[in-house]
């Protein structure tokens, strides 16, 4: 039996109004497809530090974060790195949404 999914728009405005009612800023920066887009969120932590998150499915199907710099020692954790990567990835998948959160605990609100 194929469990039904929630359409990529909904899940974002749901993202967005957890982080707005957390007293968090929080913006689409970029709108994908509507039904099944890739999600990645930006965490905005001040003098032009940030962190990323990217939505994927793990093997069963269910929703996980990843950040894709984990395991990239040489990584700055500059905005302007992750604004580059998420380009590089938006020509490789133009169905992309990406949320942009400013808070100022550095909270993402993926849980």
């Amino acid at each position: 039996m194929i469990e039904p999914r929630l359409k990529t728009e909904i899940r974002v405005s749901a993202h967005m109004c957890r982080a707005r009612g957390e007293g968090a800023f929080a913006t689409v920066a970029r709108k994908g497809d509507p039904d099944a887009g890739a999600v990645a969120v930006k965490v905005y932590l001040g003098a032009g530090a940030a962190q990323l998150f990217v939505q994927s499915r793990d093997l069963d199907g269910n929703y996980v974060w990843r950040d894709p710099f984990e395991e990239d020692a040489q990584t700055d954790g500059t905005e302007l790195r992750i604004d580059a990567w998420l380009q590089k990835e938006i020509a490789i998948d133009p169905d992309l949404w990406i949320v942009e959160i400013e808070d100022r605990d550095g909270r993402a609100f993926l849980d």
